[in-house]
């Protein structure tokens, strides 16, 4: 068994909680106000974070819309032959880098926007040592452990739907269908038959959207892993 004075102890085992005992009403009143402009701050923050995620989204979503169109213009000029492959390509090529960029933010917002929530649940935590009659009025959690931001996240039942539903998972599927329709390009550019185009496509989209759920699914648990809650559920 492992040394429990060893250099990981204070992250396995937890911070010590700060407590509330002793303090004067003066104390307590500067330290709520303090906790609420916090609380303040991480709610502006996050709607911040969010709105402008969801704009960047919007964004490719018109950006990709618009070169559909742009390729469907230059087919019908071009007739489908001659340099309309190589556009095409092009195209495809920027529309798959700007959606690797943006769902990736859009991923790293998926993140931040769970460290909002841990770290509000955590400032409600302080709010009951300070007040532990207000805990009936409390809908989500003030528990900063996994247990705890799922009950923020789901209130009343949980919704095993919801990553699928999620920004994230519609700007992964886009890019995943753009990366395929670039990867069959590439090979009917390339003189391969229309089932290959097709069957590596296909691969390359659902390879696509596989990753970055794997992707996803390691920084939730890794953010995880290296907090160390304050409040945990089963302590209640």
């Amino acid at each position: 068994m492992a040394d429990a004075s060893g250099p990981d102890a204070s992250r396995r085992q937890g911070p010590e909680r700060p407590s509330a005992e002793g303090l004067t009403d003066a104390q307590r009143s500067l330290r709520a106000q303090m906790l609420a402009t916090e609380h303040w701050s991480l709610l502006a923050s996050r709607s911040t974070t969010q709105s402008e995620v969801l704009t960047r989204i919007a964004i490719y979503l018109t950006l990709v819309s618009a070169g559909l169109v742009t390729l469907s213009v230059l087919g019908n000029a071009t007739g489908f032959r001659g340099w309309f492959g190589v556009a095409a390509l092009g195209v495809l090529l920027l529309l798959v880098l700007l959606g690797l960029i943006t769902q990736k933010r859009a991923f790293n917002a998926s993140l931040d926007d769970l460290m909002f929530v841990i770290a509000m649940n955590r400032l409600r935590g302080a709010y009951l040592d300070l007040d532990p009659g207000i805990a009936d009025y409390l809908v989500t959690s003030a528990n900063d452990d996994e247990a705890g931001s799922a009950q923020t996240y789901y209130a009343y039942s949980p919704r095993p739907g919801q990553i699928w539903a999620s920004s994230a998972m519609i700007i992964s599927v886009v890019v995943a269908a753009v990366i395929a329709l670039f990867v069959g390009g590439v090979v009917l550019g390339l003189a391969g038959p229309i089932w290959l185009a097709i069957a590596l496509g296909v691969l390359a989209g659902l390879g696509s959207i596989a990753a970055w759920m794997r992707t996803g699914y390691r920084g939730y648990t890794a953010m995880f892993r290296l907090h160390s809650p304050l409040r945990t559920t089963s302590a209640d």
